[in-house]
């Protein structure tokens, strides 16, 4: 069916308007010999939005600017595959050859393969409590769909770390929550696993020498990793002290930030001093009720990953005596610490090789460990890719039925005109 037209005006079927011609037709004004459309719906057509584009660049205007691979783009995403294949195709053969470790994997028994499935089901349950106690209204299901679609992200994008805060923020956000609240528990969540983070090496370190173990490389690791969290933690302390302190560093670390950018041709930061004010504010009100929560849910949560490879060490043979749980948790702490450098995504051959040397060089039979480590590895990231993949394509499905109480806003994670620390955000 043709449009109708009457002298130079034609009716176009391309958008329902409320101005709509008979029929769904919108007008717009056809210019034969430009095939430019003119009118009500001129801008909604491809090849009106071609024309301008290259009209704007002619006339000596900036045109839109497009994202492209960089030589550090390039230079990373080599690196990252050479890693993975150095670490999986020649390093861990020289380990342990592949045939071995699968005859290994092959003598678990039932009730191996029960026990692990039950420690990789309590990893799986302790990714959602965190973000509960973050943000007050988020429910267990809701948290655990982010957690997983977020964590899963982490797994595939070169960038994975930041892809997965901005994946939970976005997926927040179209539930309804606050973009004030849903910033800060991301800054919360992030900040608290970090501490964790950088923590357990230190107290790795402190148990091995109160059992009489010690390791060199432990040793210098766990080192750094004290002294950057006791610098984090002073800095946090110090921002969240006084309202004038929290200003003075915001704009600080605005400036340095913006300095930054610059070097990479990209603007300012638009946040300053009173934002971090603002920030310092509903964090402090959060973290009176829920710093404990939060603290006991972040550790849960990291030491159920832990759970999974002492478990594996045990069904796959390695035994006590010649890696203790002691020297296991070191090993693991030392290998989560260098695999947060965003060499690979989600530390890919980055762990593998570093657990799998910490765990030879503590006692560990090499085709053991070379199989425990695999099985671990195996079992704390399929399980998550698989569900976050299934979160990802579901998540606007689990949107909360009810809406968060709107008279408790500092608990609720939403902004009312009473609360202004929250509502100036929003």
């Amino acid at each position: 069916m043709s449009p109708p037209r009457v002298g130079p005006l034609r009716w176009c079927r391309f958008a329902r308007r409320p101005d709509a011609g008979p029929a769904g037709w919108t007008p717009a004004v056809h210019d034969p010999v430009t095939r430019r459309h003119e009118g009500v719906a001129a801008r909604d057509f491809p090849h009106n939005r071609r024309i301008a584009e290259t009209a704007d660049t002619a006339g000596g205007a900036t045109p839109r600017r497009r994202r492209r691979f960089t030589k550090r783009h390039v230079l990373g995403t080599g690196l990252a595959i050479a890693v993975v294949v150095a670490t999986f195709a020649f390093v861990l053969p020289r380990i342990a050859d592949y045939r071995d470790v699968w005859g290994v994997v092959k003598t678990l028994s039932w009730t191996d393969v029960a026990l692990l499935f039950g420690a990789v089901l309590l990893n799986l349950v302790t990714f959602a409590p965190p973000w509960m106690a973050a943000l007050p209204g988020l429910r267990f299901r809701q948290a655990f769909v982010v957690t997983q679609a977020s964590t899963a992200s982490t797994y595939v994008a070169p960038a994975g770390v930041a892809v997965g805060m901005a994946l939970s923020f976005a997926m927040l956000r179209a539930w309804g929550f606050a973009p004030s609240a849903v910033g800060l528990a991301v800054a919360l969540t992030g900040v608290w696993n970090q501490l964790a983070m950088l923590a357990a090496p230190a107290i790795a370190l402190g148990l091995l020498a109160f059992t009489g173990a010690s390791h060199t490389a432990l040793d210098a690791i766990a080192a750094i990793g004290l002294a950057i969290f006791a610098v984090v933690v002073a800095g946090f302390a110090a921002g969240l002290s006084t309202p004038a302190l929290a200003h003075s560093i915001g704009d600080l670390a605005a400036r340095i930030v913006s300095w930054a950018l610059r070097l990479v041709r990209r603007g300012p930061v638009r946040w300053n001093g009173e934002s971090f004010v603002r920030f310092r504010n509903r964090t402090n009100r959060l973290l009176r009720r829920r710093w404990h929560v939060l603290t006991l849910a972040t550790l849960a949560g990291q030491l159920t990953v832990f759970l999974v490879l002492l478990v594996s060490l045990r069904v796959l043979g390695v035994t006590g005596s010649e890696v203790s749980a002691v020297e296991a948790f070191a090993a693991w702490s030392l290998v989560r610490l260098l695999g947060s450098i965003p060499i690979t995504p989600g530390g890919l051959g980055v762990v593998e090789l570093g657990l799998t040397t910490a765990l030879v060089g503590f006692g560990g039979g090499q085709v053991e460990a070379v199989a425990a480590v695999l099985v671990y590895r195996v079992l704390t990231v399929v399980p998550t890719l698989v569900i976050g993949l299934v979160a990802g394509v579901t998540w606007k499905r689990f949107r909360p039925d009810h809406p968060v109480d709107d008279a408790a806003p500092a608990l609720e994670g939403r902004a009312t005109p009473d609360d202004p620390d929250l509502a100036s955000d929003s």
